[in-house]
């Protein structure tokens, strides 16, 4: 059996971007569950780092929300409680109406050409079924509309929440996919049509209607072991 080169024949801020990216999309796309431990030995094998850069890795995920280091516990996946999720609606709400709103007083021709395409997207992975790639382009509508904004201190804003955004649409995958393609049609119009305040109410509403159906599927998602409440706690007393 041929060995690696080893951590040491990269650099340790690419070791930390390459355990940050390979855990990030494990998450993102389910593989890593909410609530499950993360184990810093096991993890630094398989993705052949030392502990250093992993550590690293592991604290830009718990910055994203996607992670929760606790004390004398170690690492695990976030369990992206109902209130974590409540708390991610509240902003969504406010946020993405915005960048609705000046998505549609500043998207160019080439910028909706992009948003169309996600929309055909969605269409195709909803008439075939498939869960990862609705999730995906559902995600990607909402990302496409930040960027039309042309804000960058809205950008800003919301790339936090990106990751868990992505997260939320594919735990929720279950959600009726036609409905969503349905909304993002009427806001893809209004935005198009360089309609403001239609383009920002029907995000609102479209953000709003995924609410209460993401609390409920949250309340499945938490580990039992671990108390929701506590967690909301933590995280509140360490902004």
């Amino acid at each position: 059996m041929v060995k690696s080169a080893g951590p040491s024949a990269e650099p340790r801020g690419s070791l930390r971007q390459r355990a940050y990216d390979v855990l990030r999309r494990r998450i993102v796309e389910g593989e890593l569950q909410p609530g499950e431990r993360l184990v810093e030995r096991d993890l630094a094998a398989e993705l052949e780092v030392s502990r250093i850069p992993l550590r690293e890795a592991l604290r830009l995920l718990e910055a994203d929300g996607l992670v929760l280091l606790v004390p004398h516990r170690g690492a695990l996946v976030a369990p992206f409680t109902p209130a974590d999720v409540r708390d991610l609606f509240d902003v969504r709400e406010s946020l993405e109406s915005l960048a609705a709103r000046l998505a549609a007083a500043r998207a160019g021709a080439p910028g909706l050409a992009r948003l169309a395409a996600r929309l055909d997207s969605a269409r195709v992975a909803t008439g075939a079924g498939d869960r990862d790639a609705i999730a995906a382009a559902n995600a990607g509508f909402h990302t496409d509309i930040v960027e039309l904004a042309d804000n960058p201190l809205l950008t800003g804003m919301m790339r936090p929440l990106e990751a868990r955004t992505h997260w939320l649409f594919r735990l929720t995958a279950q959600r009726d996919p036609a409905r969503q393609c349905t909304e993002h049609e009427r806001l893809y119009e209004a935005i198009a049509a360089g309609d403001t305040d239609r383009a920002a109410a029907l995000a609102h509403e479209h953000v709003t209607a995924g609410r209460d159906v993401s609390v409920a599927l949250a309340a499945r998602w938490t580990r039992p072991e671990i108390d929701p409440e506590a967690v909301a706690a933590r995280r509140r007393r360490r902004r």
